[in-house]
């Protein structure tokens, strides 16, 4: 997806636009109209608050950009007949993304979309149907495939440092700056995000099923809300919840108290923006209506044999993760401590703090030792800048460990959150194949064989 050349021999800029101008929509919008305007062009901006749309306007003013056209959501077929774009990036609320991806591959367009791809089964299949019936490309946009620690880890379990990988144990942590933030905002309610097991853990499965080079097969869940509740806010001597921070009665008692009119930008996007939707994006942490969890667990199977436990906890003291592969030459520990974030707001988002990231190799018998992790500069570990370059101006063929993702990735992703928040549902345990079935395998490089014959471990004297 980058420049392409006419029948004339002449360069091409590829046309896009953007639905969902949320904060969010802006590393694409700045990309386009910055280091990449000699490959990309911004043709058009659509959402559906027209007061956004025109903040996106003027953001293309102060990139130095031609102005795009602006449409509100009603418009968007007009929009894709009018400005003509040769792909479309999706940056909506979640729950709307497959509308916005379906009619647009059906207009003819290629499209990107932000995680997850959408949020339950019947969404997927749409998506998934389209993408097969216009044969028009769809891509995921997973920015930790593209963070170099990740992807160093990637090469080591390609390598066979660990041989083959036997069982996983990943446990993310979200601490109350970052966790907190899930439940002011629209993610706080299924219908709209899928909950934190499709929202927020389709960057943890996708970068499982990434490195094992595998599809899960089956998941069994559990998972409550137990911190972010009114009896928490009773404990810690409020009288609430109320309805939003910004009108709250116990702003200076409230820990969790978020101004939004402190930061410009989130000031500018949300709270001069609600006049025409009604949307608040500080509501209270401890409001009764919420509906997604805050601590969850699944355990995943997967086509290799491989098992997967893992777990997600949204009000942790620190933020970051664990994951240790265990494989069968030994194994592979890895840990990141990332910086505290607000969504939008003018602060480091998803980077990583000094010295946090420690990998490490223990064979099966004999001493471990560090591995000096790969870094990179810039948002998410780096990988921001890095998968836009892979969008913008692509070389395939430096990319050996196949970090674009499809619809086919994207599915695989959000199906083991969609299986597991039927499990919780159920109780039982949900096979992703009676989700989605017959959905294809992503294309993956090459793991260690199972086939191939293992060293005899040092004996121990």
């Amino acid at each position: 997806m980058s420049a392409f050349t006419s029948k004339s021999g002449e360069s091409q800029r590829r046309r896009y636009a953007i639905v969902g101008l949320g904060s969010r929509h802006e590393i694409y919008q700045d990309a386009i109209e910055q280091p990449y305007a000699d490959r990309a062009q911004l043709v058009g901006l659509c959402d559906s608050n027209v007061a956004r749309v025109d903040l996106a306007r003027e953001r293309s003013k102060k990139n130095g950009a031609v102005v795009p056209l602006g449409y509100v959501a009603a418009d968007f077929g007009r929009m894709l007949k009018e400005t003509k774009p040769d792909v479309v990036i999706v940056t909506t609320a979640d729950f709307m993304h497959h509308e916005y991806l379906v009619r647009a591959m059906e207009a003819g367009c290629d499209v990107i979309t932000e995680k997850p791809m959408t949020i339950d089964a019947e969404k997927c299949r749409q998506i998934v149907d389209a993408r097969r019936r216009t044969s028009r490309n769809c891509r995921v946009t997973f920015n930790y495939r593209y963070s170099p620690p990740r992807s160093q880890v990637k090469e080591l379990l390609m390598a066979g440092e660990i041989g083959e990988i036997l069982s996983v144990d990943f446990h993310w942590l979200l601490n109350t700056h970052h966790g907190a933030d899930y439940f002011r905002r629209w993610h706080s309610h299924k219908q709209f995000s899928g909950g934190l097991f499709v929202h927020k853990a389709t960057h943890h499965f996708d970068l499982i099923n990434w490195w094992l080079g595998a599809t899960p097969v089956s998941v069994m869940a559990m998972g409550k809300r137990e911190f972010y509740t009114p009896a928490t806010a009773k404990r810690m001597g409020l009288t609430g919840p109320h309805e939003r921070c910004h009108t709250c009665p116990e702003k200076d008692r409230c820990g969790f108290y978020m101004d939004l009119a402190a930061f410009p930008h989130l000031k500018a996007l949300y709270l001069d923006c609600e006049a025409h939707d009604g949307y608040y994006r500080d509501r209270c942490v401890w409001r009764p209506d919420i509906d997604i969890e805050d601590t969850m667990n699944a355990l995943v199977n997967y086509d290799t044999g491989a098992t997967l436990s893992y777990s997600l906890n949204a009000f942790n003291a620190w933020e970051g993760y664990t994951v240790s592969f265990n494989g069968t030459k030994g194994r592979l520990e890895h840990t990141i401590v990332e910086s505290t974030y607000i969504n939008g707001a003018e602060t480091v988002q998803g980077g990583i703090a000094a010295n946090g990231v420690k990998t490490r190799i223990i064979p099966l018998r004999g001493a471990g030792y560090d591995i000096t992790p790969w870094t990179a500069e810039g948002d998410h570990g780096g990988g921001d800048r890095l998968m836009l370059q892979d969008i913008f101006a692509p070389d395939p063929s430096i990319d050996r460990y196949k970090r674009v993702a499809d619809e086919r990735a994207g599915a695989w992703s959000i199906l083991v959150g969609i299986a597991a928040n039927r499990s919780l549902q159920t109780g039982a345990k949900v096979n992703i194949n009676d989700l989605v079935p017959g959905l294809e395998r992503p294309d993956y490089p090459p793991m260690p064989s199972r086939t191939e014959p293992l060293p005899m471990p040092i004996r121990v004297k």
